[in-house]
């Protein structure tokens, strides 16, 4: 319900909670948690074989990489976090990914399901709320990013290409790998 006491075209107030909502940081926050949940729902169907399958060419285990988006949902937040203050990413490469990638599949090499997914239930949660609380503003500042050659991105780029992206890209990986 669009409440006109409000001056920035696209907020809203939440009638539920009472509480000032972005449109745009709604619509991010909402695809979050659609890609968390299909990514939940997918995994909660598997088989004790199939969770210890392991991906083609990335070699983890598909329960391991249900835990490994559940577990990068802080660390992507908080690095848009950075974006959002206009503070660049640095430090962040692809060689620091795929330590952080390979030291995680190491130490969860045994995860759970359940474990698993009770992580990506309240990660992805905390990480949609995070989203919620941001301001066309925020969403909208831009820095370098050391990840992508410090090319200046936006914090809303960033969530889409990170947070957002994340659970669709590695459940259509691990359908591929299962099969129909």
């Amino acid at each position: 319900m669009k409440n006109q006491s409000y001056e920035r075209i696209g907020e809203t107030q939440s009638p539920a909670v009472g509480l000032k909502l972005n449109r745009r940081s709604d619509a991010l926050a909402a695809r979050l948690e659609s890609g968390a949940a299909a990514l939940a729902a997918f995994a909660k169907r598997l088989s004790g074989a199939d969770w210890q399958t392991r991906l083609p060419k990335d070699g983890r285990k598909v329960g391991v990489v249900v835990h490994h988006v559940a577990s990068m949902y802080p660390l992507e937040i908080q690095l848009a976090s950075l974006l959002a203050a206009g503070k660049p990413i640095t430090g962040v490469t692809g060689d620091a990914v795929d330590t952080i990638n390979r030291d995680h599949a190491e130490k969860n090499d045994n995860v759970t399901k359940e474990a698993a997914l009770a992580l990506l239930e309240a990660n992805s949660a905390a990480a949609a709320a995070a989203v919620r609380a941001l301001t066309d503003e925020q969403l909208d500042r831009a820095a370098p990013v050391s990840l992508n050659s410090d090319a200046p991105l936006t914090c809303q780029f960033f969530l889409e290409d990170h947070p957002v992206r994340h659970s669709y890209h590695h459940l259509a990986r691990i359908k591929a790998a299962l099969g129909p």
